[in-house]
């Protein structure tokens, strides 16, 4: 009889050890999913917009040919990498698609930076369709808006796989007072989803 009740009283201690140790880890899980592992937006920041084609073909209607090498820094501050796939970035002018720019997969590593680049052709007569193209030329800006949607997978500590996805929107402002002279800049936002 004695030790049957030292055996209840055993498994007793032993469940509630158990029950201890289960509460405490959980605990710590999800105090580190609301700190540490918290998805933090990432950093995207364009370097300059580089002129890598400028051609103007004379006849009527003239033909103009300009290509753009678009080169993008992101910084993911966070402690899980993003894998994603071919996607492609689409160019606007005034809400109409002007050029698409393919972006490659790639890894973009936990806590670091990646650079994605690509270079795209303008579509000029969709620019001569728009009737506000001839005043902005005027005025010497025109003010591109770049978005692209990536697809992929985040990975954190090398066991845990989330699909998420990236938003990313950068204005681009194309500034010319002559043809001799054309400054470029820009600026990206870039938001996660889970």
């Amino acid at each position: 009889m004695v030790s049957g009740g030292k055996s209840h009283r055993d498994l007793k201690i032993c469940c509630g050890v158990t029950i201890l140790r289960f509460i405490i880890v959980l605990t710590v899980l999800v105090a580190l999913s609301l700190t540490i592992l918290k998805p933090k937006q990432p950093q995207v920041t364009p370097l300059p917009v580089t002129l890598e084609k400028f051609e103007l073909v004379p006849g009527l209607p003239p033909i103009l040919n300009v290509t753009l090498g678009i080169v993008v820094t992101i910084n993911n501050r966070n402690y899980g990498s993003f894998k994603y796939g071919d996607t492609t970035a689409n160019i606007s002018y005034r809400g109409n698609v002007v050029a698409e720019a393919p972006i490659e997969h790639g890894t973009i590593p936990s806590r670091g930076k990646h650079n994605i680049s690509t270079s795209t052709e303008l579509s000029f007569d969709k620019f001569l369709s728009n009737p506000y193209f001839l005043m902005d030329v005027e005025v010497g800006n025109l003010n591109l808006t770049s978005s692209s949607i990536m697809h992929g997978k985040v990975r954190v500590f090398e066991f845990l796989k989330i699909k998420a996805t990236t938003f990313t929107t950068c204005d681009i402002g194309v500034f010319f007072h002559d043809l001799a002279m054309i400054n470029i800049s820009s600026s990206c936002q870039s938001h996660i989803h889970l």
